[in-house]
């Protein structure tokens, strides 16, 4: 008996379910181009749809277990929605649609960082990579900055800042050598004009002791200085003395020095007795210059 209330049950589930599925819609597929939908909402919809899709393979692609073949795969599924959503979203824009891609997300390097997508091709929104598949043979480099290289100056870029201020030539304009030297200048005129009083003061008494016919007795410090004065004037003539010697001073040769004919013959001699000692014996050497001996023979 329960077998047959098993059976009859089993039925019955399977007439209430057949039921269920006759009542229900047939099950929309989404059209391969976007420019086959004329329907905003249906659109939208389908957009809707494809977002779902990323985000379950996003999230599937998070683990790091899966392995390298099926992360590539889930990776390139990725980004095939990814554009597949990009002709969505530009078809949506043509029926009057908001702009989704304004607010696209972009993607990060392993810290988080905002980098640019990789797109040799210049097509398209270009390759991403998304979880785990950031971190898989090859593409780690992607996601490396390259080391910073500092670029050495060139001349031209060293002489392009060079300016007037380089060489001193505002150092009026701004007021600071100014200040500095104000105090120093003040103070060497007056040292200047101190000395100044101190000849004039000096002569003064010179020519008055030489009006009176007596002997001018100076001070110290004016004797000092009337003798440094007398030291400059000496050292000039001096000086004016040793440039006229040296102006009178002539090259004069002590020793006679050869012509080119006698160079000539020496050299000649020397290469003529550097044979001789190469390939003629010693005995023949001496009995050529005894030859020579006595036949008065002198080259």
């Amino acid at each position: 008996m329960a077998r047959n209330e098993e059976k009859a049950q089993s039925m019955l589930n399977r007439f209430i379910t057949m039921k269920a599925e006759e009542k229900k819609k047939p099950k929309e597929r989404r059209p391969f181009l976007a420019s086959e939908c004329r329907d905003l909402a249906e659109a939208d919809k389908w957009r809707q749809q494809i977002m779902r899709e990323i985000g379950r393979k996003v999230a599937e692609i998070q683990n790091e277990g899966l392995g390298e073949h099926r992360l590539r795969d889930l990776n390139d599924e990725i980004n095939k929605l990814i554009r597949e959503k990009g002709h969505w979203e530009r078809r949506i824009i043509e029926l009057g649609g908001p702009n989704y891609t304004k607010h696209s997300a972009k993607m990060t390097d392993l810290e988080g960082n905002i980098v640019d997508v990789p797109n040799p091709s210049g097509r398209g929104p270009g390759y991403r990579y998304f979880g785990a598949a950031k971190k898989l043979p090859g593409v780690r480099e992607l996601f490396e900055k390259p080391p910073e290289l500092r670029k050495r100056r060139t001349r031209y870029d060293i002489y392009k800042r060079i300016d007037a201020s380089y060489y001193g030539y505002r150092d009026d304009e701004d007021g600071i050598l100014e200040k500095l030297e104000g105090p120093a200048e003040e103070k060497m005129r007056a040292a200047a004009m101190a000395e100044w009083m101190v000849m004039e003061e000096i002569k003064k008494e010179a020519r008055r002791a030489v009006k009176s016919g007596e002997v001018a007795t100076v001070s110290a410090a004016a004797a000092e200085i009337l003798f440094e004065e007398e030291e400059d004037v000496v050292e000039e003539e001096r000086r004016a003395k040793e440039r006229e010697e040296e102006k009178e001073k002539e090259f004069v040769v002590h020793v006679p020095l050869p012509d080119e004919k006698e160079i000539e013959k020496m050299v000649v001699e020397k290469k003529k007795m550097e044979l001789l000692s190469k390939y003629a014996s010693e005995n023949l050497v001496e009995e050529q210059i005894e030859a020579k001996a006595m036949l008065n023979i002198q080259r």
